[in-house]
Formats: C-alpha cells, sequence, structure tokens
C-alpha cells in the first residue's frame, strides 16, 4: 500500500502543479488571448461550472460501481480534454464547450478523489492522509502559480498558451501514474446498497449544509481578497499575490501540526473551531477598515494567519468526518454528495463579493454570520452522527 499512497501523491502533485499553470488565468487567458469581452467571458466560465452541477450524483454511483481509481482517471482525462479545448478556442462559444468539459471533469475528479484517498490509506483513520494530501497539493498549487507567472514575465501573452499546454500534460502524466501505479482491491458489494440513500439522511444532509456555510469562506477568501484589496482599499497590486502565497505556505506544511494540535478534540469540535476562526478572520478583515493606510499590508498579511488556522483546523477534519460518516455500501453516492458543500459555495461566492459594490462591510458580515451559523449547527451534530465516525481522529 506504501508504495501506493506514494503514487498518489506524486499524481496528485502533479496534478494540482498543472491547475496551478492555468486555473488562475482562465478569466484572463479567455480575455486577453481568445479575445472574448470580459463580460461575455465571465458568462460563459459561469455557465461551465453550473454545467459542472449535474455531475456528483452520477459520479458517485459510478465510484460505488467501478471503484475510485477508474473515475479519477477518467475524470483527469476529461480535465485534459477541457483545457485542450481551451487552446483551441476562438469565440464564445468554444469557450463555454471548454468550460463545460473542464468543469465536469473537475466535479468528476472532486466526487471520486476522497474515496480514493481513503481507498489507498487502506483501515486507519482518513484525518492524516487527507491532511498529506491537502499539503502536497496546497505545495504544487503554489509552484505552479510561480512558474505561470515566470512564463507570463518572460514570454508575454504566448506564455499563457505554454502554462494551457503544460496543463493538458500534467493530467495526462497523473492518469497515467495512477493507471500503472495505484493498484486497489476491489471490495466486494455488501447487502443494503440500494438502501443507503443520502436524501434520506437527515444528519449527512446536514452535515453538508454547515460545512457548506463554511465552504463560502473558502471561496469568498480566493476571489474576494483580490476585489477588496485593490477594489475597495486601493492597496498594492503585488499584495493579493502575496497573501495566497503565504497561505499556500502555510497549508503546504502546517497539515500534520494542525493535526497534531487538535489531536484530543473531537471531529466536530475541530472544525467548529475552524469555523469560528473564519468568522473571528471576517471580523479582523473587517477592521482593516478602521487601520491607517500606512498598516494595512502588514495588518492584512497577519490577518490571513487567522484564516490558515481555521483551513487547517477545519479541512482534514472535515474529510475524514464526511467519509467515516458514510455508510460503506455508498461511501461514493455519500462523498459526491458532500462536494456540493463546496461546489454550491463556489457558485455562490462571486455574488457575495459583488456586494462590495453595495457597502465594503456587507460581504464579511455575510460570510461571518455564515461562518457563525456553522459553529451553532455543527454543534446539533454530535449525537445524531455516527460516534465512531464523530470520535478524535489520526493525529
Amino acid at each position: 500500500m506504501t508504495r501506493s499512497r506514494v503514487a498518489l501523491l506524486c499524481a496528485l502533485g502533479i496534478d494540482n502543479f498543472g491547475s496551478g499553470l492555468f486555473l488562475p488565468l482562465a478569466l484572463v487567458y479567455v480575455t486577453q488571448v481568445v479575445g472574448v469581452p470580459l463580460a461575455m467571458a465571465g458568462t460563459a466560465v459561469t455557465l461551465g461550472t453550473v454545467g459542472g452541477l449535474v455531475v456528483p450524483p452520477l459520479a458517485g454511483r459510478l465510484v460505488d460501481r467501478v471503484g475510485p481509481r477508474v473515475v479519477v482517471i477518467g475524470a483527469q482525462l476529461l480535465q485534459a480534454a477541457g483545457a485542450g479545448a481551451y487552446l483551441l478556442a476562438d469565440g464564445a462559444g468554444t469557450v463555454v464547450v471548454a468550460a463545460v468539459l473542464l468543469a465536469t471533469g473537475q466535479q468528476l475528479f472532486y466526487s471520486s478523489l476522497f474515496v480514493l484517498i481513503a481507498d489507498v490509506a487502506g483501515d486507519v483513520p482518513k484525518d492524516r492522509p487527507f491532511a498529506e494530501v491537502g499539503m502536497v497539493r496546497a505545495a504544487c498549487f503554489g509552484l505552479g502559480g510561480l512558474v505561470a507567472g515566470a512564463l507570463l514575465t518572460w514570454l508575454g501573452s504566448t506564455g499563457y498558451r505554454i502554462a494551457l499546454f503544460l496543463d493538458v500534460v500534467t493530467f495526462f502524466a497523473a492518469a497515467s501514474i495512477l493507471a500503472s501505479f495505484v493498484h486497489l482491491t476491489r471490495p466486494r458489494r455488501q447487502h443494503g446498497e440500494r438502501s443507503a440513500k443520502v436524501l434520506r439522511d437527515r444528519p449527512y444532509l446536514a452535515l453538508i449544509l454547515f460545512s457548506g456555510l463554511f465552504g463560502l469562506s473558502l471561496d469568498f477568501f480566493l476571489i474576494g481578497t483580490p476585489v477588496f484589496v485593490i477594489d475597495r482599499l486601493h492597496g498594492p497590486a503585488w499584495l493579493p499575490g502575496a497573501i495566497l502565497a503565504l497561505l499556500t505556505v502555510l497549508t503546504s506544511v502546517g497539515g500534520t501540526l494542525a493535526l497534531r494540535l487538535t489531536a484530543r478534540l473531537t471531529r466536530i469540535t475541530a472544525m467548529r473551531a475552524g469555523s469560528a476562526l473564519f468568522a473571528a478572520w471576517c471580523l479582523v478583515s473587517l477592521g482593516v477598515l478602521l487601520v491607517p493606510s500606512g498598516w494595512r499590508v502588514a495588518y492584512l498579511l497577519v490577518s490571513t494567519l487567522v484564516f490558515a488556522a481555521g483551513d487547517l483546523v477545519f479541512g482534514p477534519r472535515s474529510g475524514a468526518l464526511a467519509e467515516a460518516a458514510a455508510p460503506p455500501v455508498a461511501r461514493g453516492r455519500y462523498l459526491a454528495a458532500y462536494q456540493y458543500a463546496f461546489t454550491v459555495a463556489q457558485v455562490l461566492a462571486p455574488a457575495v463579493v459583488a456586494l462590495f459594490s453595495v457597502a465594503d462591510w456587507l460581504p464579511w458580515v455575510l460570510v461571518g454570520t455564515c461562518a457563525g451559523l456553522a459553529v451553532a449547527g455543527l454543534g446539533t451534530l454530535g449525537h445524531r452522527l455516527p460516534a465512531g465516525a464523530v470520535a478524535p481522529g489520526q493525529s
């Protein structure tokens, strides 16, 4: 199993390196290289994201039938097709096709990835395997972003196409590694598989809902920080990149440390602590409006530490709880459904960021309130989920 675990980490690292090369630049690529107007480009990419929402239920059933490795490999190839379609795009219509392919592949990937990680880890608590994967993926995504920045600096618009081509190559490389070096023993189908239905499992649905309230903070950070810093605070153009780089460093090295520091906490308690830290981050970030302009750069960098702490505490525990609370006979469907917590947040986040046009404080209050509701809601779930799933996991 050690060989498969190393191969999986290598494949996911390569995958996220490629994602770091292109995903942050997707909208800029469509406008600067393809030549689609910004409003139309944003609509096209959004349509692709929304189109991917139909994938998780289908992906979950497929994982339960054929196993997660086959589905993840298929997702890699589908994402390669989407990135390749971007490379060939010449107008809004082809951009929509590329966006749909890429979004569908991404949803298929995330709907099957965590079952694959769990199966490769074996019969152990999944907190540490999820944390290790998160660290590798964060580090490689950040490295991809740095390489993309270097390509654009040295090669200008040609750098976009090179970054996109390399993204396609990384998808094929990751799929090849998974196909060649990750080997799993298919479990026997168990009785009662058809009776395990997510829509009838109210505690699990509540877990998805409260995790989604937390997930909104993640996407708001990624797309809202540049808008707040540059458009509302009129800060330096390099600051959003510095904030993201700081987060990347912290999450790429701090995952296992966060597990050790929270080893005595139940998974629910750790998730509540992470949500509370996100609510605190919103409050602290809102406070920058009261800080003299000369101190705002340092203030925002320090506030990122609060966000990073929340992400490190919540992330691995949430995935481990979702996996442990799912019936073994229907893990694929349950974990695919769990991805809706983050997919819906991804769709809603741009609308929340747009509220900056109404008032500088409004998005922060909304996101902070959602994080606070997650703290309260998760507190009601501890006795409704399986005791073994809620108990402290691997540190």
